[in-house]
């Protein structure tokens, strides 16, 4: 909440209003473009590296980790401390990140600076979108943030393109370089236009009473990590016992996790009444599924089509463009469906077409001609996509009441984070692909076919659950 003397203010057509957006779309932007380009860089830093599959896995899990443990936070700290003093120390601490990961000259470097771009980032994605919520007068504020959305979706469109081309004409170290321009331009616009906002009752009470959540946090980050590091080091190490520890940790955080947070109540980072919510609950376990099988198809594609079929990082990059566009273009008309019909149907079909294009791309071998064996299946999975990921934002929200929207929004966000990381931990250790099996064509052709097999039936169980266990919000049973 703002009290009456700190209302906000800005309106889209002033200098102002032009600036706080600039600066949340350009922040938003360096998290979309690492998110989509390191899949892609994922066979060059890794040879220069001499980097193991695990040592893949952590590249991407070190980052997706901090991120889905700790967003929750990282909002509640901008409500509690100032959303533009802690947007600006994400921007900045991210952008410190990536020049360590672009700095790289080993696999624990890059790793290590992964988990520190992991934390700036969540402190900067809550932020670039409260920083609007907050600042702009309610009148401009749906025109503020649907201008932010279309232009965050086209930097994820573009996100593959500029880094396929960068990693190519220069090298995968300029994917984190280029963070460096646009977190000063972030930092610039932010300084000159971006005014201060914080929640008043969470300042008043020391942020007592918003999630400000720390404890959560943490057990949280411990439950995902030690799950993590079990599956990502079983390969090579088997039931070992510090394999069998951090297992034994990660779960004995997954019950601690839940005890603080029933005792917290509504004052957890995610009060635990939200579950009383059945369909809250199916739809989250609902997005770790298909975002599992997301995560796991776009790790293992951008490596094949590189180390088996022969493409450059660029038309890699390029290869998953029109699935992007099709989220664009097809997302709001999904959402329009779905709130005519419900969303049982597009969370039921969506998954199904999805399948059919994995299934499509499990055929695709080297030589591979990109319009006929790529661009199928890539649109039949991008189509499906669509039908899913509107109705399933829109279903989450209407789930549970009003005043616990923030907070529902933000654990669906941290669910499908966890679903793409925990599907990048176990999918190598499922299709047998370990040390550097990725650099033989072979061992990864195998496992390409497997780990799609498994994102496929990922999506067909979603496509059950979605059938028979999921209404209209609001709906009787």
């Amino acid at each position: 909440m703002t009290t009456p003397a700190s209302a906000p203010r800005l309106r889209t057509g002033t200098a102002a209003g032009r600036g706080t957006l600039l600066a949340a779309v350009l922040a938003s932007g360096m998290v979309f473009l690492d998110s989509t380009v390191v899949n892609v860089a994922l066979p060059r830093l890794g040879a220069e590296l001499d980097a193991t599959v695990a040592g893949l896995q952590w590249t991407v899990n070190g980052y997706l980790l901090m991120l889905a443990a700790f967003v929750l936070l990282g909002g509640a700290l901008g409500d509690r401390f100032g959303r533009r003093r802690i947007f600006l120390l994400g921007v900045v601490w991210f952008a410190a990140a990536s020049v360590l990961c672009g700095l790289a000259q080993g696999t624990g470097w890059l790793v290590a600076a992964r988990f520190l771009q992991g934390a700036g980032g969540a402190l900067l994605t809550p932020g670039s979108l409260s920083v609007l919520q907050a600042s702009f007068h309610p009148d401009d504020r749906g025109k503020a943030i649907g201008t932010w959305s279309g232009l965050s979706g086209v930097s994820t469109a573009l996100g593959p393109l500029v880094g396929g081309w960068l990693i190519d004409a220069l090298s995968w170290r300029w994917i984190f370089f280029v963070n460096l321009p646009l977190a000063v331009g972030v930092v610039l616009a932010a300084m000159r236009w971006v005014p201060e906002s914080r929640d008043e009752a969470v300042s008043r009470t020391g942020g007592e009473h918003h999630g400000f959540d720390v404890a959560g946090a943490l057990l949280g980050a411990l439950a995902l990590g030690g799950v993590t590091y079990a599956l990502i080091d079983a390969p090579a190490h088997g039931a070992s016992p510090a394999v069998l520890a951090t297992a034994v940790v990660g779960l004995a955080a997954v019950v601690v996790f839940v005890l603080v947070e029933r005792r917290r109540g509504d004052t957890a980072m995610l009060p635990t009444g939200l579950f009383s919510s059945r369909l809250f609950s199916v739809l989250n376990i609902f997005t770790v599924v298909v975002y599992a099988a997301l995560g796991g198809f776009t790790f293992f594609l951008a490596v094949y089509l590189q180390n088996v079929v022969g493409w450059s990082a660029l038309l890699t990059g390029l290869a998953t463009v029109p699935m992007t566009v099709l989220l664009l273009v097809g997302s709001p008309r999904a959402g329009a469906l779905s709130a005519r019909i419900g969303p049982r149907l597009p969370l039921t079909v969506g998954p199904v077409i999805a399948a059919a294009g994995l299934l499509l791309l499990r055929r695709v071998g080297p030589g591979a001609s990109y319009w006929t064996d790529v661009l199928p299946g890539v649109v039949l999975f991008g189509a499906g996509l669509t039908l899913v990921v509107a109705p399933l934002t829109t279903s989450v929200l209407g789930a549970v009441s009003d005043r616990f929207a923030g907070v529902a929004s933000g654990f669906n966000n941290a669910a499908s984070r966890a679903g793409g990381l925990l599907a990048v931990a176990a999918l190598p250790l499922l299709v047998g692909l370990s040390g550097t099996g990725y650099e033989q064509k072979g061992a990864l052709a195998d496992a390409y076919r497997g780990a799609l097999a498994w994102c496929a039936g990922l999506l067909l169980a979603g496509a059950l659950l979605a059938a028979v266990l999921i209404h209209r919000p609001g709906a009787k049973r």
